[in-house]
């Protein structure tokens, strides 16, 4: 079994390539027309010429990260994942949302009752 794996992973990477090829939009490939970079993934496939040209050459690639969003800040120009209970405009948020919910619910002097109708505080 262990002699085919070479034979199954050079498959694998040839299957990947060509499926990557064919999903990445026009606008993304790099140097060629994406038919020509499916040609070449398919003729040349089997000696990983074609697979590694597509991987280091065909497709722009976009770095981890990226994309933005409320979740990141940015630091040195790159995007940084923050987490929620760290970020400022999300703490913000929540502020805004309680200061909202209390204003929709003003608060009764039933809620400060126990279930037996005795005021809090008072011993039995």
């Amino acid at each position: 079994m262990l002699r085919y794996l070479p034979f199954l992973l050079v498959l694998a990477l040839w299957i990947y390539a060509f499926i990557d090829c064919l999903n990445t939009p026009e606008e993304e490939v790099k140097h060629l027309p994406k038919v020509a970079w499916v040609i070449i993934v398919l003729l040349f496939g089997q000696v990983l010429i074609g697979p590694i040209a597509w991987f280091a050459a065909g497709k722009v690639r976009k770095g981890a990260g990226a994309g933005g969003g409320p979740g990141l800040r940015g630091r040195g120009g790159r995007p940084q994942w923050v987490a929620p209970d760290d970020n400022p405009e999300f703490l913000k948020s929540l502020g805004e949302e309680n200061r909202r919910r209390a204003a929709q619910e003003p608060t009764t002097d039933e809620d400060t009752q126990d279930p037996d109708g005795d005021a809090p505080g008072k011993g039995k």
